[in-house]
């Protein structure tokens, strides 16, 4: 079980800098300290490596993901707001520890958003959970909303992937704040701010 996490946790920060397509096995094996065979034997083929690295914590983040939206319906008072909080904070909480593993699979997601080719893997692994949090949000809205909530969503997601992957910029452009936690009510905001927009022009 250590060899196994070593690997995928070598192969996420190798996916992470070099893109799926420029990353080899080989790459991945000298980062982990394993011969090649092992990263297959674990692993599987290149593919089959990435959709079980990607996977991995997916099943942590959904399941954080609606526990949390669950406690905070079972309060009263969901607003949309709370929606993208639940949403946000589970991943934002975990890669604001300094969590390297963490930060370079905001761009393995980031890689899988991007590419069509990784369909089927965003439907497997963020699907069900994002559609559960768009029914959510677009119930506050009147039914010709639903469109609108729906891409506002996926504006939302790429909003935090780029909290995650791009604060060097927002750095470079006069913001020197480092952790992504303390932007979270922030985002929150500018994306709820988003979404509301989006709706009440299709209403």
């Amino acid at each position: 079980m250590e060899t196994r996490t070593r690997i995928f946790d070598a192969a996420e920060r190798v996916f992470s800098r070099h893109g799926y397509d420029a990353a080899s096995i080989r790459d991945i094996a000298a980062e982990a300290g394993v011969q090649g065979a092992l990263v297959n034997h674990h692993g599987g083929s290149k593919e089959e490596l990435f959709w079980r690295v990607v996977a991995r914590r997916a099943d942590i983040l959904n399941a954080a993901r609606t526990e949390a939206l669950a406690a905070c319906k079972s309060q009263g008072g969901f607003t949309l707001n709370a929606a993208l909080t639940c949403y946000f904070e589970p991943y934002l909480s975990r890669a604001d520890c300094g969590d390297a593993q963490w930060l370079a699979y905001a761009r393995l997601v980031a890689i899988v958003s991007s590419d069509t080719r990784w369909q089927e893997l965003a439907s497997v692994c963020f699907d069900p959970t994002a559609m559960q949090f768009v029914e959510e949000i677009a119930a506050l809205y009147p039914p010709q909303a639903r469109a609108a909530v729906a891409t506002g969503f996926v504006y939302s997601v790429a909003g935090m992937l780029a909290l995650l992957t791009a604060q060097w910029r927002m750095e470079a452009l006069g913001d020197s704040r480092k952790d992504a936690q303390s932007r979270l009510s922030e985002l929150v905001t500018f994306c709820a701010a988003g979404i509301e927009a989006s709706a009440a022009q299709a209403r």
